[in-house]
């Protein structure tokens, strides 16, 4: 942490760093105390790990300050009540709360500087739990398609439009002589010098800004010349859905993480935010997004700064002075992306782009006819988070398939609780007394229980109280389960005629197991039915 300016510089596990500024905040003391607690958070000591996470935390240092200095408070964290806290958290995010409260406990532990009552306070639970987060649902065919569509339509617009560009300025000659009207004479100076704004432009021709304005502006130029966010936004998301790469390990990607192993096999490296680096094998159409982005950015890469020029993901920007930096993607950039693509969803208002969700369908379409022996879609997740986030029912159809097959498990489970029906009598007038009660739970009629006794609804090892139930096959069809099946049927009623072709059953059983490799001859191959 420096105190002048107030910033807090991390060095993260994966070998980047970032610089954290605060100076700008209100409650100078408080957010000293505050960025104190943040740097005893990062990592190994805490969560703190990736530059997200610390400008999510800035956030909440910036809601704490400035919502404390406008209340008239001055102080640093020793002078914060517990009636303050509450007055703050009540009125935010229970995520500013969530975030705040982990700075004050990082800072309790170090110095113990706050006062008794805020320190147990804060061992407490939460005022405001979080809302649970509710599974994404994949995009619909539809949805996918459209997005797919329009990432393709865009990088074919700015691939030709550059290959116009270049073949402009080849033909295009110096145009401090030759004139700045042309435009070939303007795409080979950019091409050769960069971006440039209008001011260097007019230093290097020897006349005034205005001039350049009237005869055309760099910047014109440099939008064809050069990758422009609306473009990297169409790639990164092609090469998202094309990949199934997680947001933070696809928007983190340097040049080094690329290896590749001939011309169309690549090994990506990634780092997943809360996990170790990992590795994937690329394919195919990920790969041909991957080397047109890099055929199409080649001609920028030169003119990036040291630092940005190993990132993966560069960009023309235009914020007071024409540079080259590496590309952002936050949330409000996607949905004016989005909302300039003019992209809708099924109920027709703008779509809506969620990067996690891009993955979430990505799994969701995979393939699944060949499985690789994995039990889960990621070996970062439980199969419970994998269930609730991939493979959750997204539809009334789903859930539905899904109710039935429990039900249908449930009901199998009832059944086999069941002993099975075993009219054990001395004789048959004594059976027949039994029948009755013992098989009254099957709803059966007075025709089919004297079939049921005449044995003319035996198969082979039982009676059938009804061969085209269903439980074993297609309902309405004839069962075709084996004849040991009916041992654990409910609708299965076993008599004493039936005690011969129970111990030729266990014969065969038997015999299978002294010898897995013939038959035994003491009777046929018993099949259902007979």
């Amino acid at each position: 942490m420096t105190d002048e300016p107030l910033a807090v510089a991390f060095s993260f596990s994966d070998g980047t760093g970032y610089t954290l500024s605060l100076h700008h905040l209100p409650c100078p003391a408080l957010v000293r105390d505050l960025a104190r607690g943040l740097a005893a958070m990062t990592h190994p000591h805490g969560d703190v790990d990736a530059r997200n996470t610390a400008e999510h935390y800035r956030t909440a240092i910036g809601q704490m300050s400035r919502s404390l200095a406008g209340a008239g408070f001055t102080g640093g964290v020793g002078r914060l009540t517990r009636a303050q806290l509450i007055q703050f958290w009540l009125a935010h995010h229970p995520l500013a709360e969530q975030r705040t409260r982990l700075l004050l406990r990082s800072l309790d532990r170090q110095q113990q500087g706050l006062l008794p009552e805020v320190s147990q306070y804060l061992a407490g639970p939460p005022l405001r739990r979080r809302p649970k987060p509710k599974p994404l649902a994949p995009y619909s065919t539809a949805e996918w398609d459209r997005l797919r569509l329009c990432c393709e339509k865009t990088i074919a617009g700015a691939v030709a439009g550059q290959k116009a560009a270049t073949a402009l300025a080849d033909t295009g000659r110096d145009p401090r002589p030759d004139g700045w009207h042309e435009t070939a004479n303007q795409m080979w100076l950019l091409r050769l010098h960069g971006p440039m704004t209008t001011m260097e432009v007019a230093d290097y021709l020897g006349c005034s800004p205005k001039t350049v304005g009237m005869l055309g502006t760099p910047a014109e130029a440099a939008r064809r010349l050069f990758p422009t966010m609306p473009a990297v936004i169409a790639f990164r998301l092609l090469l998202g859905m094309t990949s199934g790469i997680v947001p933070d390990g696809l928007e983190d990607l340097g040049l080094d993480d690329i290896d590749w192993a001939g011309n169309a096999t690549v090994l990506l490296d990634y780092v997943k935010g809360r996990t170790r680096r990992e590795s994937l094998n690329l394919p195919p159409d990920a790969v041909r997004v991957l080397r047109q982005w890099l055929e199409y950015s080649a001609v920028l890469r030169p003119f990036a700064d040291q630092p940005d020029r190993s990132a993966l993901w560069l960009a023309y920007h235009r914020s007071g002075q024409e540079r080259v930096a590496a590309a952002r993607f936050n949330d409000e950039t996607m949905r004016r992306w989005a909302r300039a693509q003019e992209l809708a969803g099924e109920d027709s208002r703008p779509l809506i782009l969620h990067r996690s969700r891009i993955r979430t369908t990505f799994e969701h379409r995979k393939d699944k006819s060949s499985w690789t022996g994995r039990a889960t879609i990621d070996p970062n997740h439980s199969a419970r988070v994998e269930g609730d986030h991939y493979l959750a029912p997204v539809t009334p159809a789903h859930v539905d398939a899904l109710a039935t097959v429990i039900e249908e498990a449930q009901a199998d489970l009832v059944r086999k609780a069941r002993s099975p029906l075993v009219l054990s009598a001395e004789d048959a007038e004594s059976a027949a007394g039994q029948l009755p009660a013992r098989i009254a739970h099957l709803a059966l009629t007075d025709q089919v229980v004297q079939e049921l006794v005449g044995g003319r609804r035996d198969v082979f090892t039982a009676a059938c109280a009804d061969q085209l139930a269903g439980l074993h096959g297609p309902e309405g069809q004839p069962c075709p389960a084996r004849p040991w099946v009916c041992l654990l049927c409910p609708l299965a009623v076993f008599t004493p005629r039936h005690a011969a072709n129970l111990l030729r059953l266990k014969a065969f059983s038997s015999g299978r197991c002294r010898s897995r490799s013939s038959w035994p001859c003491s009777a046929p191959t018993p099949t259902a039915g007979h």
